[in-house]
């Protein structure tokens, strides 16, 4: 028998400013699609009892606007930001491959070996993305938590749930405002965790 569950929404921002590219740390908010987008994913929804988000532009202004409007408890944490690609920052996948034709080929095949050099390397944002995940639901357990970040912190929780090989995250696709539930449910010595959808919307 469960003690407590913990829900946890995680959402994917909206569409950029300057439209899909390997944005990693680039700052680039929302455009009036992305905006659209989002606002439409949640639509009038306001149950969650806190909201943490990444605190790059594209997410943290989205998270601020539902926390406001609905007067609910919000936070932004470092460790929830996308991968830093670091060469291929700001560049589209047209602009990569002018460069090498096979290097997207090859990083979505395997990006534990397949990240330019100078990025931030698969197993450093696996494990500062978990240390947030960990972290968050040991300081609110029982709760329905908001997370609102990007696709590779997306693919990096929900391939830990799954108990998925880190090379094949890129395996599950994470569109622009794409919602997934996460229930974890503890038992007191362990914790059982379900993915209740993927991909979805509210």
């Amino acid at each position: 028998m469960t003690s407590a569950s913990t829900h946890i929404d995680l959402i994917r921002h909206g569409e950029p400013v300057g439209g899909t590219r390997y944005r990693g740390h680039t700052d680039d908010p929302l455009s009036e699609q992305g905006w659209a987008q989002m606002r439409g994913a949640v639509n009038d929804h306001n149950h969650w009892d806190m909201i943490v988000s990444s605190p790059l532009l594209r997410c943290a202004e989205f998270a601020i606007e539902v926390a406001t409007r609905h007067t609910i408890p919000m936070q932004t944490d470092e460790r929830f930001k996308e991968i830093y690609f670091g060469p291929w920052e700001g560049k589209t996948a047209d602009e990569l491959l002018q460069q090498d034709k096979q290097c997207l080929q090859r990083f979505w095949a395997d990006p534990v070996h397949n990240m330019p050099a100078g990025a931030e390397t698969i197993h450093e944002f696996e494990q500062r993305v978990l240390a947030g995940w960990d972290d968050m639901i040991h300081q609110h357990t029982g709760k329905h938590i908001l997370l609102v970040g990007h696709g590779g912190m997306m693919r990096v929780i929900l391939s830990h749930v799954l108990g998925m090989p880190r090379a094949h995250m890129f395996r599950l696709s994470v569109k622009y405002a794409a919602i997934s539930r996460v229930r974890l449910d503890d038992y007191g010595d362990s914790i059982m965790p379900i993915v209740k959808f993927h991909g979805g919307q509210l």
